[in-house]
């Protein structure tokens, strides 16, 4: 392909993309709509959805309202058509869900436990579960993941997994990306949450979004006005690793007193089973039921657990305040395990930041607890594909 052809072919997929993506945030709009918008002409939008009309990707609704009184017919993205699986890498917990377009829960699944030795095993059962949900279901087009960081993007394998290192020989291209009969799209967990609260919460789309994930461990997922944010190698915003106490515990990345340490679905059972008291039977858990059972304790009223709640809370708000001070986002939303502790967890975190932030710096960050109905990072892997979905049509279709 001539560099004129290559550059022609880009701008083509960039056009389909906009009214794509114009269609799915706005629903049901006619041609003139669309053309008005996104500023191209009524003739190349006529020519552009003809090509989306003929695969099926969007439909001719009928009639509306057009301008100066004129009938129009209207055109709208079948999002209920197209499914996409999510697959959700935490560790021990693996989870698996299948959604619509507009992210819409169809199926959900966790695997067993995941244990150090049984990873290789692991990955064998992901990869025919997929085969099996895909086999089943024809309208599947993609599948996302999301997997822990660090997670080198360029190399297909995370740095580092405080905890359980044996996911650090896993390669996740090498392992999946042609694996399916379908494309694979892989981000790091606290991105692809990142990207869920802002695909699917209006009210996250404008300005600077801080997905903040409290799971087994602490991970941080930043969008800037649209724009993800990476680093050089795809490892930026690891805040799980930011020190909070330079002579605190050691931690595997090397460093001591990492917020992860303190405030992560594993530390917070590593800290239940020194107090087996405050939660019977914590031993036998796994580390989300361990801290399902501490939260449901506090909210009780239990003295012993209100105490430890609140001591985690103050330390999640030490990193909120890491992440007002170094990114000053507009947004801060808490999700995954350790954010299920409810509102105690979120008044605690506001208060460490009123504590412990320059007034005029914090202002106008709104921190909130994530109103996703699913898991944010298992949705987020399907947010990943869903976002390639509408930017890359010509990676599914015959579109051009």
């Amino acid at each position: 392909m001539s560099r004129y052809s290559a550059q022609q072919s880009s701008i083509s997929e960039n056009n389909r993309s906009r009214i794509l993506q114009y269609l799915y945030h706005n629903g049901i709009c006619s041609r003139a709509q669309i053309a008005k918008a996104i500023k191209l002409t009524p003739a190349a939008i006529t020519k552009i959805t003809a090509k989306l009309l003929a695969q099926g990707i969007i439909d001719e609704t009928g009639d509306m309202d057009g301008d100066k009184n004129r009938r129009s017919i209207g055109l709208n993205l079948n999002c209920a058509k197209y499914h996409i699986i999510g697959v959700k890498f935490a560790r021990s917990l693996v989870q698996i869900a299948v959604f619509d377009l507009k992210c819409n829960r169809i199926f959900l699944s966790d695997l067993p436990t995941v244990s150090e030795e049984h990873i290789p095993e692991t990955v064998e059962r992901i990869r025919d579960t997929v085969r099996q949900l895909i086999e089943d279901d024809p309208s599947i087009v993609a599948v996302g993941m999301a997997v822990p960081g660090p997670y080198l993007k360029d190399e297909g394998r995370t740095a580092l997994v405080s905890s359980m290192q044996g996911w650090r020989q896993i390669n996740f291209i090498d392992e999946f990306s042609n694996a399916f009969s379908v494309p694979v799209f892989v981000e790091q967990d606290a991105r692809a949450g990142a990207l869920a609260q802002f695909l699917f919460n209006p009210e996250l789309s404008e300005g600077s979004l801080a997905y903040y994930l409290l799971g087994e461990g602490i991970g941080l997922g930043i969008i800037d006005n649209g724009t993800i944010y990476y680093g050089a190698h795809g490892t930026a915003t690891e805040i799980g690793h930011i020190s909070i106490d330079v002579n605190g515990k050691p931690c595997d990345c090397g460093n001591h007193g990492c917020l992860e340490r303190y405030c992560s679905a594993n530390a917070i059972h590593e800290m239940l089973n020194k107090q087996p008291y405050i939660v019977p039977g914590c031993e036998t858990m796994t580390h989300a039921q361990a801290c399902a059972a501490l939260f449901a304790k506090n909210a009780a009223g239990d003295e012993a657990t209100a105490e430890l709640t609140s001591e985690i809370a103050r330390y999640i708000g030490y990193g909120a305040v890491n992440i007002i001070n170094a990114f000053n986002p507009t947004h801060i939303v808490l999700g995954d395990i350790v954010s299920q502790a409810g509102q105690p967890l979120l008044d605690e975190v506001k208060q460490v930041v009123r504590e412990r932030t320059i007034p005029e710096v914090s202002c106008n960050t709104e921190i909130t607890l994530s109103a996703l109905p699913t898991d944010a990072t298992v949705t987020g892997a399907a947010a990943v594909a869903i976002t390639n979905f509408l930017e890359h049509p010509s990676m599914f279709f015959d579109v051009a």
